[in-house]
């Protein structure tokens, strides 16, 4: 064992020797979901340069590395794609507003808003985070989609609703676990069925949400059977 120890010995004193060093520029900043302490943060992004050391100093250059991101906090290193996951902050206001135009879509393929699915619609949109939404506010805003040439939900699953289910949707789906995916998919199913069964633009509508929301079509098949059975 005691030339493995020597070999051991001398390859530490050559990378005390010799060795890279890194030196790193920020490029930019902002804040993110930081994966290593798990909340919201500040963020350096990183450029770096490696150069060969030689008892420390450096010496010759050996390329660029990074980008990185920092955290402020943790001051660990990930790599940019950490950027694209949602602050929570972000992520509240993005399932506040999909929960609100998927009640709005709901609502406005059923034709008429009944005082019990603007209740169930007002209920859900509270409980997202649009502390101050009403029944009459959203019969309102409903109103103004039909009179509106540009955004009106004129036939079943027209292109209107799916353009404002998709850019309200696809942003959201891919940071929602498949649980919340399909709760997001009930709630509208409640809204629907607050005033009776569905109706041929409801479920078309429905069927567009669970689309949009990237669960496949016989999973919300048997979620829009499941929300017709009492609990």
């Amino acid at each position: 064992m005691l030339p493995v120890r020597g070999r051991d010995g001398r390859a530490a004193r050559a990378a005390r020797i010799l060795g890279t060093r890194t030196a790193w520029t920020p490029v930019g900043d902002g804040e993110f979901f930081c994966p290593g302490c798990g909340g919201d943060r500040n963020y350096q992004r990183l450029t770096g340069r490696r150069r060969l050391t030689l008892l420390g100093v450096p010496l010759l250059p050996r390329g660029v590395t990074g980008p990185v991101v920092e955290c402020a906090s943790c001051r660990h290193h990930f790599g940019t794609d950490a950027l694209d996951h949602p602050t929570t902050r972000r992520f509240s206001a993005m399932l506040r507003d999909a929960v609100h135009t998927v009640a709005l879509a709901v609502l406005a393929a059923g034709g008429t808003c009944s005082r019990t699915a603007l209740e169930t619609a007002a209920g859900a949109v509270r409980g997202a985070g649009f502390d101050e939404c009403t029944e009459d506010q959203l019969a309102a805003l409903v109103e103004a989609l039909a009179a509106d040439t540009g955004r009106v939900f004129e036939q079943p699953c027209g292109a209107s609703l799916t353009i404002e289910l998709h850019e309200a949707l696809d942003p959201l789906a891919p940071h929602l676990a498949p649980a919340g995916r399909e709760s997001l998919l009930l709630q509208a199913a409640r809204i629907a069925l607050a005033d009776g069964p569905y109706t041929p633009a409801e479920r078309d509508a429905l069927t567009t949400i669970g689309a949009a929301l990237t669960i496949r079509a016989d999973d919300v098949t048997r979620l829009l059977a499941a929300a017709r059975t009492p609990s």
